[in-house]
Formats: C-alpha cells, structure tokens, sequence
C-alpha cells in the first residue's frame, strides 16, 4: 500500500466536519451525509426543507458547488421520520435548492440502508418506508444468500396535470409539452418533434433547451399540487425519444434544477411518464417498460395500481434500478476561505 505522510493532516478542532458516503445510480451521483450538519427542526420532512432553505443553505451550496462539488451534483441530508411507520427521512440537495422526490436517491439509499444495517436485513425482501418531502415512499430490496439482487420502490401517486399544452420558447419556437407528476412536476417534451438529439454527444444543447423550456412555462402559468403548496412547482424538463435499444421502450433525458443533466433515467421522471402512458392506454396496469437514461443506464418502470388523487386520476409507478457506493468523503469547511460556501459555473 502506497502510503506518505500527506496522510497526517489534521484540521484544527474549530473547522466544521461535515462527513458523506458517495454513490451513484445509473451514472447520477449520490452524497449522502453522514455526520456534521445541524440538526434540521421541524415535525414533517416540509418543515425541515423550510429550516435547511432557511437558516442552512450556505452549508447545501458548500457541498454542492465546487470545490466540493460541481454543477451537476445531488445530494441529501437524512432526517428523522415523520411518520411512525417509516425508517427515516431524507431531504434532498441540488444545485438549485431542495427537490420534492428522487427516485435515484431511493434507489441508493435503500442499498446503503440495508448495507449499512440502518435497517435489518431480512431474506428474501426487506422493505423500507422512506419519508421524502412528496410522502412516504416504500422501497424494498429482493436478497439472496445476503446480497442484493434487486432494488426498487412503489412512488407516490403520479399523474397527468395538462396532456397536451404549446408555449412559445425562445430559441425553439412553438413546443408542445406533457405536464405532469411523479413526485415533482416535469414538463415532458418529445425530443424529435423539435429536432433535438438526445445522443451523449449533444449535452449542451439538451440542457439548453431543457433550461429555455422550463423558463417559458414557469413564466406562463402556475402550478398547484392538489395537497400541498410546497409541492407546486416546475422542476424541470424531460424530453423523451425512440431508442434503437433492443428492449428498451425509449430514453429519457431530464433537465432540472438549475441546468443539472440528470445521468440516470430520473427516478420520479419515469414515474410521471407512466402516467402520462396509463392516461393514454399505452401502458396497462403492471406491464413494465425500460426506459434508458443518455448514459444508456436503465429503469424498469410500471403502473402498479390506480387511486383518484384530488381531482386526478393518478397511478402508483413501481421503478427499479441499480446504485453503487464509490467512496467515503470528509470535508471542512475553514472559517478564513473566502470560497467556503462553493462556487458554481454553469
């Protein structure tokens, strides 16, 4: 073992440690904080992301942005339950503030609960109740002879807010878009019908439009959630395209926060698409679909049951995925740097 005395570098007691684990679903990153940051006060995970967007935002920017992190990075923080039957709770970071839902996220945390015996691990399923700011979320992973050979999780309810709606962008012209829900509002775009190719190769263009998109509706109209006013906003741009895949039903490239390019297929985006599917009568109750991310990484995504949500007529999708831990992280943050609380190009 390669081993030299830069090792022995110790902060000063007076700086703050704020520790993480570091994962990723599908090529989109996880930092999961471990240990250093305040206790969030508040009685449901809505609450919390008030006190954090409050009193705390300068330790999410520290830990986001660079140096520590850069402009494509998410996080969360992990919070006591609000609910009695729930394990924990789990606020999540970006770029931008705070998200309402990340299938990504629960894909992860669930692997590292039950590896890190935040929760017992029982064969053959263990299941999770998860609070996260849209509700309670129940993750379970399939286990064989101790590992984890399946992980994936029934969202909160999903449906379509506006099925067919055009906006004038700039740049783009007349777009047509989907709006809808799968735990955040996303205004889904299909990529061909404005020329844009959603290769790899095409990054900046895709989140350019994504980023004009989401500008243009935000400025057009407003957006409730039928429940809580929290909820009733535009996260973000998804736009959808055929695959020459074999097996795969399309891919989906989503663009939210400020500008992010979500390198997994968007947990709570494939969500809302299999309601935008189910109100069209293109995905029936329990037929599962893949859908691949601009990585190529996949979700299995399906409608799972139906219920009315207010005045909707929503689905519960169960989403499926992988994630991996890829390091253990400590950062400090050193009173007399001038750059302590990050920086972010864009």
């Amino acid at each position: 073992m390669n081993r030299n005395n830069f090792a022995n570098w110790e902060a000063p007691a007076s700086w703050l440690k704020i520790s993480s684990l570091e994962c990723h679903t599908g090529g989109e990153p996880l930092r999961i904080i471990t240990s250093g940051f305040p206790v969030l006060k508040g009685a449901t995970i809505l609450e919390m992301r008030r006190d954090c967007a409050t009193n705390y935002d300068h330790l999410r920017t520290a830990l986001m942005f660079e140096p520590r992190g850069h402009a494509d990075m998410y996080g969360c923080i992990i919070t006591p339950a609000e609910r009695a039957d729930s394990d924990f709770g789990v606020l999540f970071l970006h770029n931008e503030g705070y998200s309402t839902m990340c299938g990504h996220a629960i894909i992860a945390l669930t692997r590292a609960a039950i590896e890190a015996g935040v929760v017992e691990k029982c064969e053959p399923v263990t299941a999770l109740r998860i609070d996260v700011p849209a509700g309670q979320i129940q993750a379970y992973a399939e286990i064989e002879q101790g590992e984890i050979q399946r992980i994936y999780f029934d969202n909160v309810a999903s449906f379509v807010l506006d099925a067919d709606a055009e906006i004038e962008v700039p740049g783009l012209g007349r777009v047509r878009y989907t709006l809808a829900y799968g735990g955040a509002f996303y205004a889904y775009v299909d990529a061909p019908s404005i020329g844009l190719s959603l290769q790899a190769e095409n990054h900046s263009q895709i989140i350019d439009a994504g980023r004009r998109i989401k500008q243009a509706v935000q400025a057009s109209r407003s957006i409730t959630h039928p429940f809580q006013a929290d909820l009733g906003f535009l996260y973000g741009t998804i736009f959808s395209a055929p695959t020459q895949t074999p097996g795969v039903h399309s891919r989906n490239v989503c663009i939210f926060a400020e500008g992010e390019l979500d390198r997994s297929p968007t947990g709570s985006g494939v969500a809302g698409q299999a309601a935008i599917l189910h109100a069209q009568g293109a995905l029936p109750l329990n037929q599962k679909i893949v859908i691949e991310s601009i990585l190529g990484s996949q979700f299995q995504v399906s409608a799972v049951s139906t219920l009315s949500y207010g005045a909707h007529h929503a689905v519960i999708p169960r989403v499926e995925g992988n994630a991996h831990i890829v390091g253990k992280s400590c950062f400090y943050l050193d009173p007399s740097d001038p750059l302590q609380h990050g920086f972010i190009f864009r």
